[in-house]
């Protein structure tokens, strides 16, 4: 359904780093460069991107928004929790763990990037 995401981050710097160490915790590179500064991460189920807004405007995060990102284990969604945490990324929601409810049980891990954007690593649990 989704073709790309893209963020607006101030320190793109600082985004990098965190995006670079959650992303890494799941097996994905780091991101790569374009000729306008903004970072693409590129995978063979879409593409996530950092960019300072185009209008020139301060980036700000999405009240009520959140992107969430597949994981295949438990022990990842913590690995990717811990990497972002170490990062400059700051726990929100309840700690990680498996939540149930009309969808099932997911097992969850919920983030704030350097930006303020709300992340999460989702796992379908069996």
């Amino acid at each position: 359904m989704f073709s790309h995401i893209m963020v607006g981050a101030n320190d793109i710097e600082a985004s990098k780093k965190f995006y670079d160490a959650i992303f890494g915790a799941i097996g994905i590179g780091p991101g790569g460069r374009d000729e306008k500064g903004r970072v693409f991460y590129v995978t063979k189920t879409g593409v996530f991107a950092i960019t300072k807004p185009i209008d020139g405007a301060p980036a700000t995060s999405a009240n009520g928004g959140t992107i969430g990102f597949a994981v295949d284990s438990p022990e990842k969604a913590n690995a990717w929790h811990a990497a972002g945490l170490a990062n400059g990324g700051r726990s929100v929601e309840d700690p990680p763990g498996v939540r149930a409810g009309g969808m099932g049980k997911l097992y969850l891990a919920y983030l704030r990037d350097p930006a303020g954007n709300k992340i999460c690593a989702l796992h379908r649990m069996p």
